[in-house]
């Protein structure tokens, strides 16, 4: 099946001094669209999830079709979409056209954890219909049909703005934690002239000792 892309950090890193040249974009394409208008979006501290609907049946998934799901976790995932009732809301809102709800799993032992909550939970960031990534508003749409959250649009603009909005090391909108960081996508769904998706992130910790 499918596998999540991974999401490319924003720069290239120094080999010399291991950290990040804020003049070196690690793709072209992304450095030409530097000054159009991005969202960024929070990153969320967890691990990736993929709820996966063939058109019959609902299954769960890592970033990878072999990573393990913690077992407090998978039993939220089935919660929120587990058994007849939610089967029934996948078939009458898509049919038998494939669907992947990609989020993060975050909470209790996993990653930053107890700082955001101290039960484990899912959040929407992306929806798959077929080959095409669904725009904002459809996003948004999904997310309230299944009743899910969906990562908060933290702010607007350039990507100069992310990254000097990340430098503030802010806080999570979620608990207690720290910002991991931001996602950065432009307004509209764009790839570069090799087909790959026009997505970065951009996380605190790589500006930490800037």
């Amino acid at each position: 099946m499918r596998e999540y892309e991974k999401i490319e950090t924003l720069f290239e890193r120094d080999m010399t001094t291991k950290k990040l040249n804020e003049k070196m974009y690690r793709n072209e394409t992304v450095e030409f669209l530097k000054d159009i208008e991005w969202d960024f979006t929070e990153k969320i501290d967890g691990t990736n999830i993929r709820i996966f609907w063939d058109g019959h049946k609902v299954q769960y998934f890592g970033r990878t079709d072999k990573a393990q799901i913690p077992s407090q976790l998978m039993n939220k995932l089935i919660e929120l979409f587990g058994g007849n009732v939610n089967e029934e809301m996948f078939e009458q809102k898509f049919g038998e056209t494939e669907v992947m709800l990609i989020g993060e799993g975050y909470g209790a032992k996993i990653q930053s954890g107890g700082d955001y909550r101290l039960d484990n939970d899912f959040i929407l960031f992306d929806v798959l219909i077929g080959s095409n990534y669904q725009p904002r508003n459809v996003v948004e749409e999904i997310a309230k049909y299944f009743n899910l959250d969906v990562v908060p649009i933290i702010l607007t603009g350039k990507l100069q703005d992310g990254i000097d909005y990340v430098k503030t090391k802010p806080n999570s909108t979620i608990g207690t934690a720290k910002m991991e960081g931001l996602v950065a996508r432009p307004k509209i769904e764009l790839r570069d002239r090799c087909g790959k998706r026009i997505i970065v992130k951009i996380k605190v910790k790589d500006f930490g000792d800037k």
